[in-house]
């Protein structure tokens, strides 16, 4: 009896990928032919010194920022030929974000900050589910708290829990860890994977941090702007 082969779904194609932006003393190449393929439910971490293009890469699989020439599918859409409002669209529907900075919107409380993707989704459990979410990471007893009362480590557990709110298929995450110390940093890491594996989702994320990379299922190393082999 023949066993099943199930192919990986491609979440994530890019072909020739190339950055080049001109400066005083000439043009500076970022990133210098980047091909790589991320699969479903994948975690993968972009490491690389600073000024390597690890952060220029992640903006551009996730529709960011565009490429000076080469091809981007996310999802499926490719991505590179579409203006900023269709990359958007697309964003919306498949990708969910976690920065550095957490980026809270400081008028609102946490509850509130993870509300609103759900609410722009259109659902009308959205309280509940930011509810669960907030539950989840830990932070049901600080619903009503606004970002300045929250300490580092719990302003980005608001900002995990806003992110996979919105049910993405892709969550990108730039040095997620970055700002905060190493307790806070190994729970943030833990929590990150424990979502991940409930729900399924791709996880692209830039670090420095050796701890964090280990935990991938996939590392991808660039110098000067190419990948390593």
């Amino acid at each position: 009896m023949f066993g099943l082969y199930v192919m990986a779904r491609k979440v994530i194609l890019a072909e020739g990928l190339k950055k080049v932006v001109p400066t005083a003393a000439g043009e500076l190449v970022i990133l210098d032919g980047i091909d790589l393929e991320i699969n479903e439910a994948e975690s993968v971490a972009i490491v690389g010194a600073s000024g390597s293009g690890k952060t220029t890469l992640l903006g551009i699989l996730a529709g960011l920022d565009t490429a000076t020439s080469g091809f981007v599918r996310l999802m499926d859409s490719e991505i590179s030929r579409f203006d900023e409002e269709a990359r958007a669209l697309v964003r919306g529907k498949h990708v969910g974000f976690v920065f550095q900075s957490f980026q809270l919107l400081a008028s609102l409380t946490a509850l509130e900050n993870v509300m609103l993707p759900v609410e722009l989704r259109g659902d009308a459990l959205a309280e509940n589910q930011a509810i669960e979410l907030l539950e989840k990471v830990g932070l049901v007893d600080r619903l009503d708290h606004y970002p300045r009362q929250l300490s580092g480590g719990e302003q980005q557990r608001v900002a995990i829990a806003r992110a996979f709110a919105s049910k993405p298929s892709v969550l990108f995450a730039d040095e997620p860890t970055g700002n905060l110390d190493t307790a806070n940093g190994e729970k943030i890491i833990e929590l990150l994977f424990d979502l991940n594996t409930e729900f399924g989702t791709t996880i692209v994320l830039v670090t420095h941090e050796s701890r964090l990379a280990e935990r991938c299922s996939r590392t991808i190393k660039l110098t000067a702007g190419r990948i390593d082999p």
